[in-house]
């Protein structure tokens, strides 16, 4: 709590204090977070997450691991789509085959409006696909699918730079979905990670690769 309070006195932090304690809007945490997506350093990140963790209530505050939310059967190397519009639509149903979404299409359709709204895609070739809001009902639990193209394609990107790297968040709460948002963005921001993972061969390597990675930072 006091590293909160401290983030949100310089104002590093977006909140307002009411009664001399300090108030934090899920809105605008999700918008800093994104904001930070990409630019921030694996130092910056972790504090973010720690962030996070210390301002959920109880029962909330568990670790966040990505690799136990992307199930092997949700990785697709490569994934066979070579347009925005076909990679939406296959990584949607990428996440139905786990049994874990039944209705692909909602999911697609709410990523697409949330593409439309403002792109995903990073600098580093790499886009955090997910709804503008959770869909808890069509899903059965939060989890991640994961999918990398053979090259890379336009996916709007502010530098108008290629894509081939997709994640795809399935959350079931806002506040879960902003602790998977700044987990997933400690992995990202290591471009040695990023480039074992264009060069994985299979699914299970893909897998193999973030597992070691998360095992590092944890």
């Amino acid at each position: 709590a006091a590293q909160v309070a401290k983030l949100a006195d310089r104002g590093d932090l977006p909140g307002r204090k009411v009664a001399g304690a300090w108030k934090f809007s899920r809105a605008e945490i999700h918008h800093w977070i994104e904001e930070r997506l990409g630019v921030s350093d694996e130092a910056q990140l972790a504090q973010m997450e720690d962030v996070l963790q210390e301002t959920a209530p109880p029962g909330e505050g568990d670790d966040i691991s990505v690799v136990e939310m992307l199930p092997v059967e949700a990785v697709a190397v490569p994934l066979e789509a070579r347009t925005r519009a076909k990679v939406i639509t296959a990584m949607a149903d990428l996440a139905e085959g786990t049994g874990l979404l039944w209705d692909a299409r909602k999911l697609a359709d709410a990523v697409r409006a949330r593409e439309d709204m403002q792109p995903t895609a990073l600098d580093n070739g790499v886009a955090l696909l997910h709804p503008r809001r959770p869909l808890p009902a069509i899903l059965g639990e939060a989890f991640l699918a994961l999918g990398i193209t053979a090259t890379g394609i336009p996916f709007g990107g502010r530098g108008g730079q290629m894509t081939d790297i997709f994640f795809l968040i399935c959350s079931v709460s806002d506040r879960g979905h902003l602790r998977t948002l700044a987990r997933i963005s400690r992995l990202i921001s290591d471009s040695e990670l990023l480039t074992q993972l264009r060069a994985a061969p299979d699914a299970q390597t893909a897998h193999d690769l973030i597992r070691a990675k998360e095992e590092e930072i944890t």
